[in-house]
């Protein structure tokens, strides 16, 4: 009883007269997206962003602020290739990791992705993103075991807006070999100083 008492005789007087209303609705819609025990309230209405306006010098990502010198760092730092292709089916982007899988270009930049194939799996491409554009599938997964002996997991995720309209197609190629080694746990660090 005594931890209910603090909460509301010091606690929650204390967060109303600090902290801006705009602020706390937005904390609590936040706190109903990550689940609440035993109760399931309504979102509140009219709640800003919590992230602090100072951070407005990058690009708002709805979960943060990121320069365009940080996004590319994150992209191509990534232990995976990506690939992105937009709604009219033209290439508008790939990361340049320092290990690419499989080699592009900027040449495919604005290209029609079934020109950036090979003949025997275009027909594939075509399938994938007509299932996806249709709704009738969100992802399509493959995996390669390559001639250089490296293993190739290669995924397919249908993107779409807040709406559900489809805006493209994520190619995602990672190189599995060590991961499909992985065995029991590990826990704890074992760098050598």
């Amino acid at each position: 009883h005594a931890m209910v008492f603090r909460e509301e005789k010091l606690l929650y007087p204390y967060i109303e007269k600090n902290i801006d209303a705009n602020l706390i609705n937005a904390l609590w819609n936040e706190s109903i997206e990550s689940g609440l025990p035993f109760y399931n309230p309504a979102k509140r209405e009219n709640a800003i962003n919590p992230i602090r306006s100072n951070y407005n010098n990058g690009i708002n990502l709805r979960s943060g602020f990121l320069s365009v010198e940080q996004i590319i760092l994150l992209f191509n730092h990534l232990p995976v290739d990506i690939t992105f292709v937009d709604e009219n089916d033209k290439v508008r982007f790939f990361s340049t990791p320092k290990d690419r899988i499989f080699h592009r270009s900027n040449a495919i930049i604005g290209r029609d992705v079934h020109n950036c194939h090979p003949h025997e799996s275009v027909h594939i491409v075509e399938k994938i993103i007509k299932s996806f554009r249709e709704g009738r599938k969100d992802n399509a997964n493959f995996w390669i075991n390559m001639s250089n002996g490296k293993s190739v997991y290669i995924q397919y995720f249908a993107i779409r807006d807040d709406n559900n309209e489809y805006k493209g197609v994520l190619e995602v190629t990672q190189e599995v070999s060590d991961i499909r080694k992985l065995d029991r746990e590990k826990r704890i660090l074992d760098w050598e100083d």
